[in-house]
């Protein structure tokens, strides 16, 4: 049994005195950082020079800093609200500032998006490993400690959040025959998550836990989600196969695609419709509009919110078995999930259920429901509910006798989710934590080298991963169809390319699978507006040789196997309007497009216009909603948040700005408004400033339809 612990401190003082003063510490992404246990390290070695610290980790979470102005009255009751006494890791801030002491290294082979654009220390000190490597890499650094959070139950202990590296890594350290200091902190809001992310008692060396440490759990709420990532969602949408597989990146992508799915499965003739409306022809492939009859099983590097939303929409409904013979069965339809004559049969041709049992059989097939734990084996033959059965499973009696046990069993030890780390509000850990048995039994948190790639067990998880379809996001994509995710150009480093490379190689070697990657087709606005497809691009994630399916808000690219003349085409067909003629210029003057070509008619009008008119309608009747499974803000807040966001964009716009300012100041403020106006201390105006300010929002809401 592991030792415990009430302080940080004694649990350093013990590591330093087991492993000695040069610390090589890996902590696991995201959540699963002890936040308290690794700012005792770095305190204790900030204080000593003598100490060596290299802290190997990703996905470093920091809380959001409220914005200057109105936007900062709105969000900072809502930051205090959301993250609470949240503890920051102590090494964000000189690592922000350069002033990082000598001894200490802080290394990621993840950031969070954008967080790290210009921290020098942190870019040149980043490590670019695919996620199903970092345990191997993190293990050539030396590492001799492993921190993580974990959760309790009685005497069980959970990796709970973060299973994706730490067992994996831990087999790599007692197989190089390395010494190492486990070390776990306890926290009472992490869900408990049993199967692969429970370990053995004596995992941990020390456990530290305390209610003194007990801080609120690091939240990422739910972000709204932009019509265009609602078009590309609709779109990748309808390439997911229904009795398939489905694997979601990091991002709003991830709600989006989940609202899209539920979409097609409950409301299959508005989601028709939706289509309809963004319809534009297609070269080479195939959609599906049906609902979900036979469901889909998840494997994924995070377990999203969305997907627990499409778990309870039912359209995450299929089960996986780690049996090869079963899950080939389930495949082809020769047999169902229920204990029948037709399973039996199967079982006897597959080996799986042999004539006379053994113990080790009957194990076995108790373990998946074939055979119900009122089953006994002795020497003399079976005993069933007290009577006496031949210990032969072809004899009639035997078998009518069984299968008459069975009746109304279904098999079990499925899982509907294979998910290697979660991250997301508040609402979702709570769930998480509340959830039934039954249903968290088919959750099944992990590691990466599962979820990630096949390598484990080719048999198995190809057969598992049934028309898988894997979806993620992308920054950039070329004109050959390469694409940027991870990195600019100048070598900047934005996230990570974490499982993408995995995923889309992956989909290459699954028969049936298909990589999408969804690229929104714009950044920025205003003069700074620019494509995110271009003729050419000097970083590549996934190299034009993977190329495969590319989505944008304006639809499909289906790259896989086309010339290189043909993938230019079909990108400029998804690509935003206004720069498809200087797309095809450039095309023209590499001599990979013929000099006549022309865009044809139907893609000619991708423009945010026609998204409007074709997906306003939906929005508007709240089928899209800008928070489609909830939000940390209240029905004020969402609503100032949206009209604060619409008074920025008219201000940029000086026709549009005066035209609303004039109404803003012909009529007098409604005074439905005034509860809104006292969130921003805006309710009795003072300046002209204000005065101003005031008159645009109570404007802006009354002609939002706020105002009720």
């Amino acid at each position: 049994m592991s030792e415990t612990l009430e302080s940080v401190e004694d649990c350093v003082d013990r590591t330093i005195a087991r492993v000695g003063r040069r610390l090589v510490l890996a902590a696991p992404l995201g959540l699963g950082k002890p936040v308290q246990l690794i700012n005792a390290f770095y305190r204790r070695a900030a204080r000593d020079p003598s100490i060596s610290l290299h802290i190997l980790t990703a996905l470093s979470l920091e809380r959001p800093s409220a914005p200057s102005g109105l936007a900062g009255k709105l969000a900072g009751p809502v930051l205090d609200r959301v993250y609470g006494d949240y503890e920051e890791l102590a090494y964000m801030a000189p690592l922000r500032a350069g002033q990082m002491p000598a001894n200490i290294r802080v290394s990621e082979f993840y950031f969070r998006a954008g967080a790290m654009k210009g921290v020098r220390d942190a870019q040149r000190d980043y490590i670019s490993s695919n996620y199903t490597h970092v345990a191997r890499d993190l293990v050539g650094h030396g590492v001799n400690v492993v921190a993580q959070l974990v959760a309790r139950r009685g005497a069980a202990i959970s990796l709970s959040c973060n299973p994706d590296i730490t067992g994996h890594m831990a087999s790599l350290l007692r197989a190089a025959g390395r010494p190492c200091m486990y070390l776990g902190q306890v926290h009472p809001e992490l869900p408990f998550m049993g199967r692969d992310a429970e370990v053995a008692p004596g995992f941990f060396d020390l456990l530290v836990a305390s209610s003194s440490l007990d801080r609120t759990l690091f939240s990422a709420p739910n972000v709204t989600v932009p019509l265009a990532d609602y078009a590309a969602a609709l779109h990748a949408s309808s390439l997911v196969i229904d009795g398939g597989t489905l694997q979601v990146g990091i991002g709003a992508l991830g709600d989006a695609l989940a609202q899209a799915c539920i979409l097609r499965h409950s409301r299959n003739g508005d989601y028709r419709g939706m289509l309809g409306a963004l319809e534009s022809p297609l070269a080479g492939v195939e959609r599906e509009r049906s609902p979900f009859r036979r469901g889909l099983y998840v494997s994924t590097e995070m377990f999203v919110n969305g997907m627990l939303e499409l778990i309870d929409a039912g359209v995450v409904s299929r089960r996986v078995y780690d049996n090869l013979a079963l899950q080939r069965g389930l495949n082809s339809g020769e047999i169902t999930e229920h204990i029948d004559e037709s399973l039996f049969r199967y079982c006897r041709a597959q080996g799986l259920l042999p004539r006379v049992l053994d113990h080790a059989a009957l194990e076995e097939l108790q373990y998946w429901g074939i055979l119900g734990d009122d089953l006994g084996l002795e020497a003399s033959g079976l005993v069933l509910r007290g009577d006496r059965l031949r210990n032969d499973m072809d004899h009639p009696e035997t078998r009518s006798r069984l299968l008459g046990a069975a009746r109304g069993r279904v098999l079990r030890h499925g899982s509907v989710l294979h998910g290697g780390f979660f991250l997301g509000p508040r609402s979702f850990y709570r769930r998480l934590r509340e959830l039934e048995p039954e249903r968290a039994a088919q959750l099944c948190m992990t590691g990466v080298e599962r979820t990630n790639q096949l390598l484990d067990n080719v048999p198995l998880y190809s057969a598992q991963r049934h028309n898988a379809r894997f979806i993620n996001t992308g920054m950039i994509v070329s004109l050959s169809g390469a694409v940027a995710s991870d990195a600019l150009e100048d070598g900047t480093v934005i996230s990570g390319v974490g499982g993408q490379y995995n995923f889309v190689a992956m989909a290459h070697d699954l028969p049936g699978a298909r990589s999408i990657l969804c690229v929104r087709s714009t950044r920025g606005e205003g003069r700074k507006l620019r494509s995110n497809i271009v003729a050419r691009y000097a970083h590549t994630t996934i190299p034009r040789h993977l190329r495969d399916i590319v989505v944008t808000e304006y639809g499909i690219a289906d790259l896989r196997g086309q010339s290189d003349v043909e993938v230019i085409k079909r990108l400029l067909n998804v690509a935003d309007s206004r720069f498809q003629e200087a797309l095809r210029r450039q095309a023209v003057a590499s001599g990979k497009l013929e000099a006549g070509y022309v865009v044809p008619e139907a893609f000619r009008d991708n423009t945010p216009r026609r998204l409007e008119a074709a997906l306003g309608e939906f929005r508007r009747a709240g089928l899209l909603p800008a928070y489609p499974f909830g939000s940390d803000l209240d029905d004020t807040e969402r609503a100032l948040a949206g009209v604060l966001m619409e008074t920025r964009a008219a201000m940029r716009q000086p026709r549009r700005a005066a035209g609303l300012l004039w109404r803003a100041w012909r009529r007098p403020l409604p005074q439905q408004a005034r509860p809104y106006l006292e969130r921003l201390d805006l309710g009795r105006p003072v300046t002209l400033r204000e005065r101003v300010l005031a008159a645009l929002i109570g404007r802006q809401l009354q002609e939002g339809g706020y105002l009720r």
